[in-house]
Parts: structure tokens; C-alpha cells; sequence
């Protein structure tokens, strides 16, 4: 366990102003508004503030007043990746350690406005130990070099992890990839788990007859899906099956790797037309430099590659704690949800918030971490 400090050399940023400043662009759409992508006046407007006025040497400190590390990792497997990660411990006796788990395209930035909240709260008996690991591929973590890093893999190495920190049982959180690392934690290694908080859990469709008919509510969410299924997937194939191919555009070109993850800002958030309406744009573009700066176009979207082929929907029968906001990609009846969680202890509907959970509605989510976790301690 090395202790790690962001330091990004003068040159490539320097390297990142000279691309942005040359961006060929495309022709605008031929509809007003996002349905074929993000429009061209704010994508030649984010692109201008990035090169011009954004600060990554804020960023930069930011994530430096907080204790970072990296450590090889092998999840069982023959090859090591080094993995980059928070680890901010409380100063209150008795904290409970938390692993929270990032999905794409976010990063550790996800939990960077709610370290403090979670390892100093204003009820000590709350308090957290946060750790906060880069996935493979993504951030300041290391790439995997040979096949094999996909859901189950990742979830080995972060028992590894947690093991070689020192913590026996620890509570664990996330979303996106970070709910299915998290529930394929809870069926890997559920004797180190307090219980797993989740705002993506994943269910099969129950066989006929194995539950009660859905709500008109719970009706009008599968309907939500399979929309979303025909017209907000593309992403998703693509990654799933030719991240290489993708990677060299997404190496190539700093626009063209900020729109590939803004759009999701707009799309995957409860911001009313517009990313920045929930998220502020420095906040954007950090998310954006922890994918630009490592260079990690190919190597996040690998992640698809690696778990889509084999999706496994494995019983988890640890405590579990299930928050679904408004605007999740995913929203799965009830019923079939306590299908798959057969300990569901705590249920919540926030009336706001999307998938991006930590920065948009940081307070509600570190209060729902808190509730659900408060009677396991």
C-alpha cells in the first residue's frame, strides 16, 4: 500500500489546450435539442471553457487533500493491476468501514463532495472509514493487459483490498457497475459484509405466477426501459463489443472523449434539459480529465466487453439497502428486486435525483447511507 499523489506533468496539459484548440467539428444536428447527440453550440461552448478558463490544478488539490494510494491488486487471476484509491478514515471510534464503488463513466470525483459527510457527521455514531477504489482501467488505476477483469473478478479484488487494509467486515455501496460489483461482493464474500446499499439493482423478470401483478407505477417503469433500450443504448453495444475499436477516436480527441460522457450527464441525470442544471461544469470536466488524462477511453469501455458476455443474477442474501432515484436508468419492480435481495432492510424513493446519485443529490444520498446502515453498525 503506497501512498499516491496526483501530480499530472505541465506538458500534458499543455498537450490538452493545443488538441482542444484544434477540434474539428461536425456539422450541427438537423433537430434542435439532444436526440442525436449533444447539440454543437454547447459542445463548441464546454470546449472553449475547458481550454480557456477550467482549472485542473483545483481538481488536482482537491483530490490530494485526501488520502490516496495505490496497491497491485490480482483478484484471484495470474496478472496484477495497480489500483488507485481514497482511503479517508474517521477520526470517531467505531466507524464502520465503507467501500463505495463508481460505475462508467464516472470515477472516484463521484465521491469527493461527500468524503467529509460520511467520515464526520454530525451523529459520531454514523461515522464512516471511506474507501473509495478506481476500477480497473479507469482513473489513476492501472490497465489490465490481459482478458479477464470483468464483475466477479473485480469484486475478489476489492475483499483483497479491504483485507489488506485491515477491515474483517465493512459495509458496501454503489452504483451503476458499482451495484453489480457491489451485489456480486455480497454473494462472493458475504461474511465480511455488514450489508450493501444499492441505487441499480439488477433483477431477472420473476416466472409466471412467482409474484403479484405490477402497479400501473411499476408498469409505466418497464415501459421507461424498454424506451430507453431502443433509443439510449448505442453506447452499450458499442462498448460491449469493439471498446478497441472506439478507444483510438476517444484517444485522439479530448472533444470527442467529453461528449461521449457528457451526453450521459444529460441524459442519465434529473436535470431538467441540462446537465449543468444538477452538476456544475468544473465538475463535469473533472469527471471528464479522470478519463482524458489516463488516457482510459479503450480500457473503461472494456469493462462492458469483459461482463456482458457472461451476466450472471446470483441470490444475495446479505442486508440490503435499495434507494431508487426518479431518474435511474433502472428502475425494476419491487417484486422483483426482493427476488433476487432476499434481505431487503431498507427501501427508499427519493422525489428527485437520477443515476449520478453522489453528485447530484449529495445530501439525500449520504442520508440514505446513513439510515440504512445505522441499525447494522
Amino acid at each position: 500500500m503506497r501512498e499516491f499523489r496526483v501530480a499530472i506533468p505541465e506538458p500534458d496539459l499543455d498537450d490538452l489546450r493545443y488538441r482542444l484548440a484544434r477540434t474539428r467539428w461536425p456539422e450541427a444536428a438537423t433537430v434542435a435539442g439532444w436526440s442525436q447527440g449533444v447539440p454543437l453550440d454547447y459542445a463548441r461552448e464546454l470546449t472553449d471553457y475547458w481550454a480557456n478558463q477550467y482549472d485542473w490544478r483545483r481538481c488536482e488539490s482537491e483530490l490530494n487533500a485526501l488520502p490516496q494510494f495505490r496497491t497491485g491488486l490480482d483478484g484471484g487471476g495470474d496478472d496484477r493491476v495497480e489500483i488507485h484509491l481514497i482511503h479517508a478514515r474517521s477520526r470517531h471510534k467505531g466507524a464502520m468501514p465503507l467501500l463505495l464503488t463508481h460505475g462508467w463513466p464516472g470515477s472516484v470525483i463521484e465521491f469527493v463532495d461527500i468524503v467529509d459527510a460520511l467520515i464526520d457527521p454530525p451523529d459520531p455514531r454514523d461515522a464512516f472509514h471511506v474507501i473509495a477504489p478506481s476500477l480497473p482501467g479507469y482513473g489513476f488505476s492501472g490497465k489490465p493487459t490481459i482478458a479477464g477483469w470483468g464483475v466477479e473478478r473485480i469484486a475478489t479484488a476489492w475483499a483483497q483490498l479491504m483485507d489488506r487494509l485491515g477491515y474483517e467486515r465493512y459495509g458496501a455501496a454503489g452504483g451503476d457497475w458499482g451495484s453489480i460489483i457491489t451485489s456480486a461482493l455480497g454473494t462472493g464474500a458475504p461474511e465480511n459484509l455488514f450489508g450493501i446499499h444499492l441505487t441499480m439493482p439488477i433483477a431477472q423478470r420473476p416466472e409466471t405466477g412467482d409474484v403479484g401483478p405490477l402497479t400501473a407505477d411499476e408498469k409505466g417503469r418497464l415501459a421507461e426501459r424498454e424506451a430507453f433500450a431502443k433509443v439510449g443504448t448505442g453506447y452499450s453495444a458499442e462498448q460491449s463489443t469493439r471498446p478497441q475499436t472506439l478507444g483510438y477516436g476517444l484517444a485522439d480527441s479530448p472533444s470527442g472523449q467529453a461528449m461521449w460522457i457528457v451526453e450521459k450527464f444529460w441524459d442519465w441525470t434529473d436535470c431538467a434539459g441540462h446537465p449543468e442544471n444538477v452538476i456544475s461544469r468544473d465538475r463535469l470536466l473533472d469527471n471528464v480529465m479522470l478519463h482524458w488524462l489516463p488516457n482510459t477511453g479503450a480500457s473503461s469501455a472494456r469493462l462492458y466487453w469483459e461482463s456482458f458476455k457472461s451476466r450472471r443474477v446470483d441470490t444475495v442474501e446479505v442486508p440490503t439497502g435499495i434507494t431508487q432515484f426518479p431518474h435511474e436508468l433502472v428502475r425494476l419492480p419491487r417484486s422483483w428486486i426482493e427476488q433476487r435481495y432476499t434481505d431487503v432492510r431498507h427501501w427508499s424513493e427519493p422525489k428527485t435525483g437520477g443515476h449520478f446519485a453522489s453528485l447530484e443529490q449529495p445530501e439525500v444520498y449520504v442520508d440514505e447511507l446513513r439510515e440504512f446502515f445505522r441499525p447494522l453498525r
